[in-house]
């Protein structure tokens, strides 16, 4: 079409059978009928409102205005072939069908954030899951995972808490329960005070828990403590030194053994002796630092620090727990000092193997037979009794060991049964046996009678 030829549009109208010629922004009927105008003209605008967007795609005629009515539509624009921003972002319909209003009310589509004042319909229940809404609330999600958190606590705290913990775990000896419970707390920078009141504490008692003690911080490490932990732990213990010893005289000799213990175990490195050397000026210290590195540098030093403490009562074979309580009997018969009888007692941790101390004690009065050493035994025994190192069980326990054997000793000593009832008697008259052991002492089973040069007499020896 050249340039000077005006633009048309022709519409058919199959209902009216008509054609309609819109030419210069004037409307003509081919078939002269004016009537059917305005009726034909309203149809056609009603089949424009319902498919706009194929109006659209379908339009050839662009850049041109179309009038109808006088009124003129929308400009459409083509950029190399395709249609203009509006028709390509368009939220209305493009199935050919709807009256071109938004989709679901403007509902619909991706990212919007529903009709206008739905807001107000929400349950309050309801979780808004899109981030980029303004209601969208951080705090109540239900991806969300509360944790409670302890406060840290002080060192006037930790003495109050961690100091029952540990003095049940010597009564118990489990150490995973001292773990359990030590890990509901917050130790943060009190790590290496645990450590130095765990070794304090031991410090003040016996061998075997100081034993514990150790078993504890190996433990311990990896799973509650750091090796930097225990090292800084030892420093506070070395620091505090000589306070110690006022309440410990030994108490050098103590840290020195936890020292090479805690290297045995891999909880320290071995260089942390070595890195003291030439720079402690405290005497104590340096003899604990000292004697640490005496254990280590011994034959097979890292094997034998396992026994650093020495075996456990329980754990020490029979013969030997025998063999020492017959050598601090015959200690004790020597020097009569019943204190360190009883406290070298104490030192074999064996309460439950005391019927064996008493039954030895008995043997030994029967074969000696002198009146002084039943008096000495006999004084024993009531120190034993009083202060309840020996419980009155192990007491009758022992006791009745003997009695059961006497026929078998009696054969060894033949005075065996008068010996025997008269420490008996010297015991009851010291007034710790019970009745039920005065009451089963036994007689002599068979009586014999000598020559008759003895008059008939019956021999009671």
């Amino acid at each position: 079409m050249a340039s000077d030829t005006h633009s048309c549009v022709k519409f058919a109208d199959d209902e009216l059978g008509s054609n309609i010629v819109i030419q210069n922004g004037s409307s003509q009927i081919e078939n002269n009928n004016p009537s059917l105008l305005e009726e034909a003209l309203d149809n056609r605008l009603k089949r424009k409102a319902k498919r706009p967007s194929t109006f659209l795609a379908n339009e050839e005629n662009v850049g041109n205005v179309v009038k109808v009515n006088g009124t003129h539509s929308r400009n459409i624009v083509k950029v190399n072939g395709s249609h203009s921003r509006y028709t390509k972002n368009s939220r209305r319909s493009r199935n050919g069908f709807g009256r071109g209003l938004p989709k679901k009310g403007g509902a619909g589509g991706k990212g919007t954030w529903g009709k206008p004042g739905s807001e107000l319909m929400m349950e309050h229940d309801e979780i808004i899951s899109d981030v980029c809404d303004p209601n969208y609330d951080f705090e109540n999600q239900d991806d969300c995972e509360f944790e409670a958190i302890a406060p840290e606590l002080t060192p006037e705290d930790l003495e109050k808490t961690v100091d029952p913990v540990i003095h049940e775990y010597f009564e118990h000896g489990d150490t995973q329960e001292v773990i359990v419970c030590l890990e509901e707390l917050n130790l943060g920078k009190l790590r290496p005070q645990l450590v130095a009141m765990a070794v304090s504490l031991a410090m003040e008692r016996k061998p075997s828990h100081c034993e514990m003690t150790s078993v504890l911080l190996s433990d311990m490490y990896g799973q509650i403590l750091l090796q930097e932990d225990i090292a800084t732990g030892f420093d506070q213990l070395l620091i505090n030194l000589p306070d110690l010893v006022l309440d410990t005289p030994d108490a050098a000799t103590v840290l020195g053994n936890f020292i090479a213990r805690a290297i045995a175990d891999d909880c320290l490195p071995p260089k942390f002796v070595h890195n003291y050397k030439g720079k402690v000026e405290c005497e104590h210290a340096r003899a604990a630092l000292e004697h640490a590195d005496a254990l280590l540098s011994m034959k097979h030093g890292l094997v034998r620090l396992d026994n650093v403490w020495g075996v456990g009562g329980g754990m020490r074979p029979v013969k030997y727990l025998i063999n020492q309580m017959h050598l601090l009997l015959k200690e004790y018969l020597c020097s009569g000092d019943s204190v360190e009888a009883c406290r070298c007692i104490q030192e074999l941790e064996v309460p439950h193997f005391h019927h064996e101390l008493v039954y030895e004690a008995l043997i030994m009065v029967i074969e000696d037979i002198r009146e002084s050493s039943m008096d000495l035994m006999c004084s024993l025994f009531k120190v034993l009794a009083s202060s309840v190192i020996v419980t009155p069980d192990q007491m009758t326990r022992g006791f009745f060991r003997v009695y059961d054997e006497m026929p078998d000793i009696c054969i060894d000593v033949p005075p065996a049964y008068s010996v025997l009832e008269k420490f008996v008697a010297k015991c009851d008259k010291a007034g710790f046996l019970t009745e039920e052991i005065v009451k089963k002492l036994p007689s002599r089973g068979r009586k014999r009678f000598v020559s008759e040069g003895d008059g008939g007499a019956v021999k009671t020896y």
